[in-house]
Parts: structure tokens; C-alpha cells; sequence
């Protein structure tokens, strides 16, 4: 299998998406990776990855990332029960992910489009935004046209919601 940031841009050109990327070391959260976004021109997203309380469904939450999400407030919107965490099997079971490198270019592993991605409506603001490219080396900014097209493309479902 060919390493994770290739196999991104790899899909992404050959579906035609133009892609900026910016090596960096490893950064598993957030606060280590910050002093490696000053001067991108790009909104920054955080990306988590939850399971349903029956473990039958997994969800891709995407919002800006110093926005804060209340999962209690996303567990009544999705009707699901009470949601948990995935755990490092189940990411990389269904995105090809290790922990610290979630990202919706994590479907390109999502052969079977089980996971459903939920979208923050705030990020369709932004002219671009960056994400990890399955691998938290690196960090790729994409349109966020280009983003709806990936989304679309992949053919997971997917909504834009209003997250709190």
C-alpha cells in the first residue's frame, strides 16, 4: 500500500483537485501543530471520529479548529444514542487512519461508504481550508469547493449542519 500522503495526492489529481501541501514534523493534536500553520492561507480544521452507542455507525466531524463541539448537543441533532470515540482498530479499520491523522481524505479507505460526515455550515465561509492528508506530517489546503467535491466524488453522505 502506498504511503498515506501519496495515495491523497494521488486521488486528488487524478479527480482533478489542485492541492497545496506543506510537510511539517509529526503533529498528533493540534496544539503541536499550530507554529506549523502561521502563514497558510487557509481556515484550519479539526477532525473527529465518533461511533454510535451500538458500534453500527461511525461519524466524521468536521469544524474549524478552534470552534468547540458539544457532543451532547451533536448526540441529540444525530438521534443516535450516545456516541463515543472510535478507537485506533475502528479508524483504521474504516479510514486508513491512525490516531492524530483523522481526516475526511481518510474515505479514500472507505470502500464500502459507511462513514457519515458531518460538516460544520461555518467552514462554507472560507475560501480554503487544510486537513492532515491521513498522515499528521503534513497539512494540505484545498478549496472548499473543492472540498464539496471531494465529498461529493467519494459518495460517503454527507451533510453541513450547524455544529455548537
Amino acid at each position: 500500500m502506498p504511503e498515506p500522503k501519496k495515495q491523497v495526492f494521488d486521488y486528488l489529481q487524478n479527480i482533478g483537485i489542485e492541492y497545496e501541501a506543506i510537510d511539517h514534523p509529526p503533529t498528533p493534536t493540534i496544539a503541536d501543530v499550530l507554529l506549523h500553520w502561521k502563514g497558510m492561507d487557509a481556515v484550519h480544521c479539526k477532525n473527529l471520529f465518533f461511533r454510535n452507542h451500538k458500534g453500527n455507525q461511525h461519524y466524521l466531524v468536521t469544524f474549524h479548529y478552534l470552534q468547540d463541539l458539544s457532543i451532547h448537543s451533536l448526540e441529540q441533532m444525530l438521534k443516535q444514542g450516545k456516541l463515543s470515540f472510535a478507537s485506533a482498530e475502528r479508524m483504521d479499520r474504516f479510514l486508513g487512519v491512525s490516531p492524530g491523522s483523522v481526516s475526511p481524505f481518510g474515505l479514500i479507505n472507505d470502500t464500502s461508504k459507511h462513514v457519515v460526515v458531518y460538516a460544520d455550515e461555518n467552514l462554507l465561509q472560507y475560501e480554503k481550508l487544510s486537513f492532515h492528508p491521513n498522515d499528521n506530517s503534513c497539512s494540505v489546503v484545498i478549496r472548499t469547493t473543492d472540498f464539496i467535491r471531494f465529498l461529493t466524488e467519494r459518495g460517503n453522505r454527507f451533510s453541513f449542519i450547524k455544529l455548537y
